[in-house]
């Protein structure tokens, strides 16, 4: 009997001290990160990123997009700051959801055509317009993988709507792309 009581003791001691370490707050010294997307370089722009962590579940951030293939990407720059959640075990990484807002200048190609009776014929007068700057707000998600030292792999995927000059083509916006950073 002694034996049981005792058993029974030390069963309930571990559940105790369990308990205390579930309600124990991660902390970080390490608090800011600073990225590069990876996918952007290969078409034709440097996008860099740099988050402050609030705490291990949230951070805020700016993206910053400069292109320098004017070919590949209509987008001439845009800057994007931005608030996650992250819902990861390790200090804010794993599986986060964002919103954003994104001061975005693209290139628009304007297609106009009229058909004048008299000779019977079409005219097209299509060009680029350059720089229209617009301002949208949006969404998005992804996965921030971290190692030990402090290196980052993040994939993140977000859409967003201009809020301004809906008549033209690109009123709808993404933002996304294969990260690669440190934190410190």
């Amino acid at each position: 009997m002694k034996k049981i009581i005792l058993f029974c003791i030390c069963l309930l001691s571990v559940s105790i001290y369990s308990q205390h370490v579930d309600d124990q707050i991660i902390t970080s010294d390490k608090n800011q990160e600073l990225k590069i997307n990876g996918l952007f370089l290969i078409l034709g722009a440097i996008e860099l990123d740099y988050q402050y962590l609030l705490n291990e579940e949230s951070g805020i951030g700016v993206d910053v997009l400069f292109t320098y293939d004017d070919e590949t990407i209509d987008v001439n720059y845009y800057v994007s700051p931005y608030y996650r959640q992250y819902f990861g075990k390790k200090y804010a990484s794993g599986f986060f959801v964002e919103a954003f807002g994104m001061l975005n200048s693209v290139d628009d190609y304007i297609f106009d055509s009229y058909y004048d009776e008299p000779t019977d014929s079409y005219y097209s007068n299509s060009g680029y317009e350059e720089n229209v700057v617009d301002f949208a707000l949006g969404i998005g998600t992804g996965v921030k993988l971290l190692t030990k030292r402090g290196f980052i792999v993040e994939i993140d995927a977000g859409i967003g709507r201009n809020l301004f000059k809906n008549d033209r083509d690109f009123t709808l916006i993404g933002k996304g792309g294969i990260n690669l950073g440190y934190r410190f």
